[in-house]
């Protein structure tokens, strides 16, 4: 009897080791997916498939990007929040997902604690660009011109929350102001708009504005990041023109795994990530796109990040009383 309920405890103990969370050496054994939040094409995109590459060479397992677009990222959000935590579906989100939505939307089938950080690998800054036949050359004579605009000045963004449409407001109240906000469901639109004069302004993407700013299709007054983009060495940060030290208004990339992620595989991507961000190569296409590489703090860190920009735009929500708008 003794016997037969030492082999019984013995089985048991086996299946529960069986079952229990992979190692950091046993991860990955198949195919792990990357859940891009942002369309094909876009520099989400290209660099996710970038690193991808980089983590299947590692691993020695595929590394597939699959895009969600749409629904300003809850699509991308609400499948990876459900996704067995295992390491083996990541998703790639932005300071909409976990820093403006929660407060935007009146319910969301996710939480910013459904996932756990593993990389802050990309600032994402925005160009403060106007139409070219206006007269103004500096952000100063924007703002100057504005006031006195009759009727009042039109900008364009993605849409009412966005990091865009909060970054102007931010401007206004900023440089005493005003603007008539006209959100677009696509940026492209917006863009042909902008250079055709219907729109005087927009805070636009690095990567997609540079090169209509080069030919001279449109005029930058500003970029929305803390430092100068080395490929426009000439435009001043808002806060440097604007006088606003404290102002920073970008998105950011972040790599994430759903929460319950077992340690030693949140781990091991972290550190592989870390190993694969900081090749001077990798940062060098991130800059060519018109991004800011960045190098992504520890994993508590980036955490209290997040909580910091949800503190910040979502009390830009609040003032601009889009609270539970969407």
């Amino acid at each position: 009897m003794r016997t037969h309920w030492t082999l019984l405890c013995t089985a048991v103990l086996l299946g529960l080791l069986t079952n229990a969370p992979a190692k950091a050496d046993d991860y990955p054994a198949r195919a792990i997916t990357i859940v891009v939040s942002l369309a094909a094409g876009s520099g989400m995109d290209a660099i996710a498939r970038l690193y991808a590459d980089k983590l299947s060479e590692a691993f020695g397992k595929p590394v597939i990007v699959e895009n969600k677009p749409g629904a300003a990222t809850t699509l991308a959000a609400n499948q990876v929040a459900k996704a067995p935590p295992d390491g083996y579906t990541l998703v790639v989100l932005t300071s909409i997902a976990l820093s403006i939505n929660p407060t935007l939307f009146k319910q969301l089938n996710y939480d910013p604690q459904d996932f756990t950080p593993i990389s802050l690998y990309v600032k994402s800054p925005f160009i403060l660009v106007i139409d070219p036949s206006l007269p103004a050359k500096m952000l100063s004579e924007f703002a100057e011109l504005a006031r006195h605009a009759r009727p009042p000045l039109s900008y364009a963004s993605i849409g009412a929350g966005s990091v865009q449409h909060m970054s102007m407001e931010f401007a206004k109240k900023r440089l005493g102001f005003d603007a008539t906000h006209v959100p677009y469901r696509a940026t492209p639109q917006s863009v042909t708009d902008l250079m055709g004069g219907h729109v005087a302004a927009s805070f636009l993407e690095a990567g997609l504005s540079m090169p209509l700013i080069k030919e001279g299709k449109l005029r930058a007054l500003a970029v929305s990041s803390a430092q100068r983009l080395p490929l426009l060495p000439d435009v001043p940060p808002f806060a440097e023109a604007a006088g606003a030290a404290d102002y920073e208004g970008v998105s950011w990339h972040m790599l994430l795994v759903p929460a319950k992620t077992p340690q030693p595989i949140v781990d091991r991507l972290y550190a592989e990530m870390k190993r694969i961000m900081q090749a001077p190569e990798m940062r060098a296409k991130i800059a060519a796109l018109g991004l800011i590489p960045n190098d992504s703090p520890s994993i508590e860190e980036m955490r209290s990040y997040i909580q910091s920009e949800h503190l910040k735009w979502g009390a830009m929500v609040k003032q601009l009383g889009l609270e539970g708008s969407q």
